[in-house]
């Protein structure tokens, strides 16, 4: 018999070792991706807590005179939600920084007060906090005009 010129040729498929790389590949990138996916909702979650403590600490300022007496040396403490306050009252100590604002305080008759509040939640040891700080002016003689 003579040969009729047809060439057997390999099988044109994937080989066991190239699907084993393809998939050592894959599994790669996929915890890769998976790693990048799960950090980007931790600080998903960090950034929503943030905002929400400086929500609160937005109300709780918002509260000052109203709810709660602006008085030097007043302490102050509550809870919102799965937050907790501790808020102070104390003089103005910025003294150095801030000579003029001092100097024109006493001309004026006005008293500035340094409020101090830290917002904390979560448990020990992974709780957290956030402190926020601002001055407030109030007259020195608060009696109604005329009396």
């Amino acid at each position: 018999m003579k040969n009729s010129g047809v060439k057997i040729q390999g099988s044109n498929g994937f080989t066991l070792l190239e699907v084993l790389l393809a998939f050592v590949v894959f599994a790669l990138s996929f915890t890769t991706v998976m790693e990048i996916l799960s950090g980007s909702m931790r600080n998903t979650v960090r950034a929503r807590e943030y905002t929400e403590s400086a929500l609160v600490a937005q109300s709780v300022m918002d509260q000052l005179g109203l709810d709660l007496a602006l008085e030097q040396g007043a302490n102050y403490s509550g809870e919102s939600g799965d937050y907790r306050w501790e808020l102070s009252i104390g003089p103005y100590e910025d003294v150095e920084e801030n000579a003029n604002s001092m100097v024109l305080a006493e001309l004026t008759g006005i008293e500035l007060l340094q409020i101090n509040l830290v917002i904390s939640w979560g448990e020990p040891p992974r709780d957290k906090s956030n402190y926020f700080s601002t001055v407030r002016a109030m007259l020195v003689n608060r009696k109604l005009a005329g009396k």
